[in-house]
């Protein structure tokens, strides 16, 4: 089990640092600093000296790679690469653009953005894997038939339409919860309870059908007919049988999302003024704030990395067979 473990964690480190190569060659390669400072301070009537003196200001005026200028190790550390790229993989992210720490604005923002995607995660799964655990007990029927149809229909819609059309039916026209804002405590009960909703009904469709066809592929098998012919009832055989065996796929879907909640939710954040980390990232997009937007991308990639990990650890416990691969 630790030789598993181990060789697991040998080919995540590898990947992250490609993303890290990766994405400091997209931030300072392709788009220089040079570019940056343009479209902080625009891009007409921009002199160099104004552009030197932003670059001097944010710690962009070094060498990309090597500081020949420097002494000793200072000519590897003392460059934009170390700086700004290298001091991700333990955690020191800098500050913005506007001087914040962003390690702090980080810290500050996970609880709402897991205030959110806790619960909605957790009463997704419930309901999704539910609803299809029904359409398999009634596969081939008009329940089945009208169920699929409801969440292809589901799936189809835009996850904007559910968001704007929960704040005008439930805030605007049923006055049930507030149509944005957040508070601390229990008081934030009543600006989560919508988002939490919308992004449960949001997700059901496509979560239903995917869980809807490995339960009936597991039903087809050999152990399920030799099970009923033991004289199990169907449910017996559903709860025992088809669900326990279809857990690997389920896994590979529900385990690796799991470091992503850290991450909260785009959309979600920012329509109902949630002050996440979700909606962190797009007003950083939105202010040009490439610090942040390096942060939130290696953030992203490391949760991602480490989701893939969990979910190969969680093959383990269902079948205990992956830990001879």
């Amino acid at each position: 089990m630790l030789a598993y473990i181990t060789r697991r964690l040998l080919y995540a480190i590898p990947i992250l640092i490609g993303v890290n190569l990766l994405t400091f060659t997209l931030f300072f390669v392709v788009n220089t600093p040079d570019d940056m400072a343009r479209m902080q301070l625009g891009v007409k009537r921009v002199t160099p000296e104004a552009i030197e003196k932003w670059k001097a200001e944010h710690g962009y005026d070094k060498p990309l790679l090597y500081n020949p200028a420097a002494d000793g190790a200072a000519r590897l550390t003392d460059t934009i690469f170390f700086q700004k790229s290298v001091k991700l993989f333990v955690f020191d992210f800098g500050r913005a653009e506007d001087g914040r720490d962003i390690g702090h604005e980080i810290r500050a923002r996970m609880g709402p953005s897991l205030a959110i995607a806790v619960p909605t995660f957790a009463l997704g799964l419930f309901v999704a894997v539910s609803f299809a655990l029904l359409l398999a007990f009634f596969r081939a029927t008009y329940l089945d038939f009208w169920g699929v149809v409801v969440c292809v229909a589901m799936m189809s819609i835009s996850s904007l339409f559910y968001i704007i059309g929960g704040q005008y039916l439930v805030s605007k026209i049923w006055h049930l919860a507030p149509i944005s804002g957040y508070a601390g405590g229990l008081d934030a009960t009543r600006f989560l309870l919508l988002p939490v909703l919308i992004g449960v009904i949001g997700g059901i469709g496509g979560s239903t059908r995917w869980y809807r066809t490995l339960f009936l592929e597991e039903i087809d098998k050999d152990y399920v007919r030799t099970a009923r012919a033991k004289g199990l009832s169907e449910l017996a055989v559903l709860f025992r049988h088809v669900l326990k065996n279809a857990l690997i796929p389920i896994l590979t879907g529900v385990v690796v999302v799991i470091p992503m909640l850290f991450m909260g939710s785009l959309l979600t954040e920012s329509f109902f003024g949630i002050p996440g980390l979700g909606s962190y990232t797009i007003d950083a997009i939105n202010a040009q704030d490439f610090a942040v937007v390096r942060s939130m991308v290696f953030i992203g990639s490391a949760l991602y990395i480490a989701g893939l990990l969990l979910t190969d650890l969680s093959y383990t416990l269902v079948d205990p067979r992956v830990r001879l691969q």
